[in-house]
């Protein structure tokens, strides 16, 4: 298969697929004509790494998780540890949205959305009590 064809098989960008391919994650073959020449398993790594990605887990994540997948000898608890961080960072992400929420929220409840010009938002954002 081409890149387009890949592409389309996989859901991913091609631009995508390229940078994949130059820091290493994916080494499809090429031709003597330097076209690149996916294989099953190439496809199978992108449709991986698409959804890896699509988890929020971050380059270097899906370059550990691929590598514990191919090695048969893994321990299902390094899969873990991977998983179980990220799972830690999204939790804080949500902590932190959610204090953003509250915080956004009391603002919008306090200003009068009226034709005064004071408004309690402009306030904190400003920085001014």
């Amino acid at each position: 298969m081409n890149i387009g064809e890949v592409s389309a098989h996989t859901g991913l960008p091609v631009k995508t697929i390229r940078y994949y391919e130059d820091i290493d994650l994916i080494k499809p073959l090429r031709d003597d004509n330097g076209y690149r020449r996916f294989r099953d398993q190439d496809i199978h790594k992108l449709k991986f790494l698409g959804r890896a990605r699509a988890l929020g887990f971050t380059i270097e994540d899906c370059r550990t998780l691929l590598a514990l997948y191919e090695d048969e000898t893994r321990a299902s608890s390094d899969v873990k540890r991977v998983a179980r961080d990220h799972l830690a960072q999204i939790d804080a992400k949500i902590d932190d949205l959610k204090g953003m929420r509250e915080t956004l929220s009391h603002l919008v409840d306090a200003c009068a959305g009226d034709d005064r010009p004071d408004c309690p938002i402009l306030k904190d954002l400003g920085g001014k009590p």
